[in-house]
């Protein structure tokens, strides 16, 4: 909705709620009871579902040490001057997130994911968020620059879901998630608003566990960065009236092909002054 195409979105998710027999509405995922917004739309690709949901998978795609078979789609197409935002969600706890609840990922692993990131220069700035019991826990061994991390709670602290949907049963959002996507609904292309106002959309009074956030690493102040840096494809642009005219350099074709006429002609050149320099016969 904001301009960013699906090729700039990598969703990797275990797919096992869209399509699950408890699901009294099939292929679809709401955010709350209501039914306001499908999250599990029409437009929605999932790259890595099931049990491609690795933490080798993921921090492969951070780093980019995939396979040279793994598609496009698959592939995290960042460089230096790249913003990215990273969300992760699931059930954590101090210095892990859990993966298919087989396998877990840590705080250590992920730090040295964005240090061999920005070694390898794929991102300008990163904005990690993650919603899971302990979640800041998640952030504190991150040591590389340019990276904004936000925690749905504190350690020590669990995560609380919103609300029950009586027609399958159980909790269908988080409390984190769910402010933080009503805070998104109303941000525009135009917008004005910052990271700094998103990084306070859940207060405890509403969150019940504290939000926390890092900002030590990241050099700009949140309350001066767009929200639309990371949530969306909004670029400044300078309109300006005056012409400049400039000579485009010749391709390496066209430079070749007058080096070639260049030699051709000192050669004809140098034949003519060969034959000035020959007597003339008259024929007897």
């Amino acid at each position: 909705r904001l301009g960013i195409p699906d090729s700039n979105i990598i969703l990797m998710v275990a797919d096992d709620m869209a399509c699950n027999p408890r699901n009294p509405r099939p292929a679809t995922v709401f955010n709350n009871e209501n039914e306001n917004i499908d999250v599990y739309g029409d437009d929605v690709e999932v790259d890595y579902r099931g049990y491609e949901v690795t933490v080798e998978n993921f921090l492969r795609v951070l780093t980019g040490r995939l396979p040279e078979n793994t598609p496009r789609s698959k592939r995290l197409l960042t460089d230096a001057g790249s913003n990215i935002l990273i969300y992760m969600t699931g059930h954590g706890g101090d210095g892990f997130l859990k993966f298919q609840d087989s396998e877990e990922i840590t705080n250590i692993e992920l730090a040295d994911a964005f240090e061999q990131m920005w070694s390898k220069r794929r991102y300008h700035e990163i904005f990690f968020m993650i919603d899971t019991c302990q979640a800041a826990s998640m952030y504190q061994q991150f040591y590389s620059p340019n990276i904004l991390a936000v925690a749905s709670s504190l350690v020590g602290e669990d995560s609380l879901s919103h609300h029950v949907d009586p027609s399958i049963g159980v909790y269908i959002i988080d409390r984190y998630t769910y402010h933080a996507l009503e805070f998104l609904e109303g941000v525009t292309r135009d917008s004005k608003k910052t990271m700094g106002e998103f990084l306070l959309v859940c207060p405890k009074r509403l969150c019940i566990s504290t939000v926390g956030k890092r900002t030590d690493l990241f050099k700009r102040d949140p309350f001066k960065v767009p929200i639309t840096d990371f949530f969306g494809s909004v670029r400044n642009v300078e309109l300006t009236v005056q012409l400049e005219n400039f000579t485009a350099p010749a391709s390496a074709p066209e430079q070749k092909e007058e080096q070639v006429l260049q030699a051709k002609d000192e050669s004809t050149q140098e034949k003519f002054r060969y034959f000035d320099q020959l007597p003339v016969f008259k024929e007897l």
